[in-house]
């Protein structure tokens, strides 16, 4: 190793002369010496980049499918009737229908209830016989005549005081509700049937004056 640096170093003396050889040493010591002290003002920011050369882009034409309109299929709307509830007979919410005014007496009333029933409107004829047993009930002071009252409340008021009017009273609200609540169609049959709940109350009434 020695031995090589020493022949190199021979030939390069006698290539170039000493104080030349020394002059480029101190200029190039120089050279590296300003390089460390104004690092890094001189590199460059950026650095050239090498581009790739672009192909130009290749544009298949768009193909158009024509678009199929299927009709649409409507849908038949199936429209159920409506049930209308029934109300139970055991609790009827209808008002009994006030007496008129000025009142009619028994004879009247009964009169009007029979041509009502002539005429076939039966649903109006058994409220008529129930406005009659009404008024019978009011005038004997068995009962408070108030707006709004019931078929329930009335029964239960006279049964406190007379429970053996109870089933009389019960059987003729039941109709009542029936055809004015629960909108059943009204016949003979229920006119005849208050007609004879109608005269109970009548006897059952007379027959209590008569024990007094």
């Amino acid at each position: 190793m020695s031995r090589w640096w020493t022949e190199s170093v021979a030939a390069l003396g006698d290539a170039v002369p000493l104080p030349l050889a020394a002059l480029l040493l101190l200029a190039g010591a120089l050279l590296v010496a300003l390089a460390w002290y104004f690092f890094p003002a001189w590199v460059p920011r950026r650095l050239p980049r090498v581009g790739r050369p672009r192909l130009p882009r290749l544009r298949l034409p768009r193909l158009r499918l024509p678009r199929l309109r299927l009709p649409r299929l409507r849908r038949p709307k199936l429209r159920l009737p409506r049930r209308r509830r029934r109300a139970r007979p055991d609790t009827p919410t209808v008002p009994l229908p006030a007496p008129r005014s000025p009142e009619p007496g028994p004879a009247v009333a009964a009169g009007l209830a029979d041509r009502l029933a002539a005429e076939g409107r039966y649903a109006e004829a058994v409220r008529e016989r129930l406005r009659e047993m009404v008024r019978l009930l009011v005038a004997r002071q068995l009962v408070e005549p108030r707006p709004g009252l019931t078929v329930t409340e009335l029964t239960a008021a006279v049964a406190r005081v007379r429970p053996g009017m109870h089933p009389t009273l019960h059987a003729a609200g039941a109709i009542f509700s029936d055809l004015w609540y629960a909108q059943r169609p009204a016949t003979a049959a229920h006119d005849h049937r208050m007609r004879d709940l109608a005269a109970d109350l009548r006897r059952e009434l007379a027959a209590e004056g008569d024990h007094r």
